[in-house]
């Protein structure tokens, strides 16, 4: 018996959780990359191969988008030193990215990729990157930090957006 094309394909929905999880992966596989020095190719086969749609005994991993993903690993490895200058211009002259939590700069550097390297509106970028800080800061503070630094480098990037 043969599978319908519709039923293999996911929702809508389920196309949106999986970029969502394909986000907060690549706020993770960058930071990892940063705090252990890792290559790309090698975190990214990590991900894919042990996070994605995983079980343990701690619970399950969501499937991610894996396309989406790499896409946003790339972009941000390769587009890092643009997209750290338009964090830099968003941030307070005293507080370069430098100088901020590594999990906050992968945030960044994702979100910034994602903005300034794909078709995605600079509202669902904000949207999407403000729900992975509350992921890793559930107290609120972080998120609205991030949101105002994420709007004001989506009107660098995309100013016809708004």
């Amino acid at each position: 018996m043969t599978e319908s094309k519709s039923a293999a394909k996911p929702s809508n929905a389920e196309k949106k959780q999986m970029r969502s999880a394909a986000r907060l992966y690549a706020v993770q596989a960058l930071f990892q990359m940063e705090v252990s020095g890792q290559t790309i190719k090698a975190v990214c086969r990590e991900f894919e191969v042990h996070r994605f749609g995983a079980t343990y005994d701690e619970g399950e991993f969501v499937e991610g988008d894996v396309d989406h993903f790499r896409a946003l690993v790339d972009h941000a490895v390769n587009f890092q030193a643009l997209v750290d200058q338009m964090t830099d211009r968003a941030l307070v002259a005293k507080w370069p990215i430098d100088r901020i939590d590594p999990v906050l700069r992968a945030l960044f550097r994702a979100a910034g990729a994602e903005m300034t390297q794909m078709a995605t509106p600079p509202k669902v970028v904000i949207t999407e990157f403000v729900d992975v800080a509350k992921a890793f800061f559930p107290d609120g503070k972080e998120s609205k930090f991030v949101n105002a630094v994420l709007d004001h480098m989506a009107h660098e990037a995309k100013p016809e957006g708004f």
